[in-house]
């Protein structure tokens, strides 16, 4: 007959975790054991869609995802690129690999669950790293698939996630946050996305809608490597993670990696010039005409 729990509560990479141990009366040795980890648990079962998944942070977050017990559909534009995630995680039963144009919404995706509870928006556009070209054209096309199609997916999930009380994730960079050189017409889709998306959050709590809205706020990742930034990127399995526990704890923003993100922006506050002058700092800007 059991007389007492123990219980010993620990911080870990993804929250607190909390182990209880049963135990008999007397001296004897706990002779059951139960580990909790509340944030993986709020994702066994959940059905989670995420964009631009063929690669990089976005193929890394179904992985995670799906060893959480989740049940995930990833998306992307092209079927030669979702092949390949098939084959690398056929041995992963909770990943469905979808080809589908965001821009169209769920709508012209017959795979997608009729029941959601976590959407998140991941995929991008291919820009130019260099100075900004008077490219209109490239504008207008970027800020189609970096921001009107994140618009169009959130208004065709949006009944769905209002039903299940779900949550909306949003990858934005830091480029979305302060001027960066060399990234003009990125740039633009990304403050647009954070103009948007804290925009409509205001209007979902004034409804009294529960529904949740992430802003990911990302540093330099090493899915985009290059020799003309002097800052050492971050790794993309541990940001993966990171957007995974903000989406699932709905958290207003989370900033990856925090000292690279959210501290330079308290400067800007303060000092936008001087941040001006420490991002100019972190360029090579000789690599930069080289190339």
């Amino acid at each position: 007959m059991w007389k007492r729990i123990r219980t010993q509560v620990s911080l870990n990479r993804w929250g607190w975790g909390v182990q209880f141990q049963a135990q008999p009366e007397g001296p004897q040795e706990p002779i059951a054991l139960c580990i909790c980890n509340a944030n993986h648990l709020m994702l066994k079962g959940k059905r989670v869609i995420v964009t631009g998944a063929s690669t990089g942070i976005g193929e890394q977050m179904a992985y995670h995802l799906a060893q959480m017990g989740a049940h995930v559909l990833v998306t992307a534009r092209t079927e030669a690129k979702l092949q390949k995630v098939r084959t690398k995680h056929t041995h992963t039963g909770h990943i469905c690999c979808v080809s589908l144009c965001p821009a169209n919404g769920l709508q012209s995706c017959p795979a997608a669950p009729r029941g959601l509870d976590m959407l998140i928006l991941n995929h991008v556009g291919n820009s130019y790293f260099n100075y900004f070209d008077g490219d209109v054209g490239h504008v207008q096309k970027l800020l189609k698939i970096n921001f009107l199609s994140y618009v169009a997916m959130t208004v065709s999930a949006l009944p769905r996630l209002k039903d299940s009380g779900g949550s909306i994730v949003v990858v934005s960079s830091m480029a979305g946050k302060a001027g960066f050189p060399f990234t003009a017409p990125y740039s633009a889709t990304k403050f647009a996305l954070d103009g948007f998306f804290s925009s409509l959050r205001q209007e979902l709590i004034i409804q009294k809608v529960d529904v949740s809205i992430t802003l990911c706020v990302l540093g330099f990742i090493d899915t985009a490597a290059s020799d003309v930034v002097l800052v050492s990127p971050a790794p993309k399995e541990e940001c993966a993670l990171e957007i995974i526990k903000g989406g699932a704890l709905r958290q207003r923003e989370i900033y990856y990696k925090y000292a690279a993100t959210k501290i330079p922006l308290l400067i800007r506050d303060w000092a936008p010039e001087l941040l001006d002058y420490l991002i100019r700092r972190s360029y090579n800007v000789e690599n930069l005409k080289k190339n």
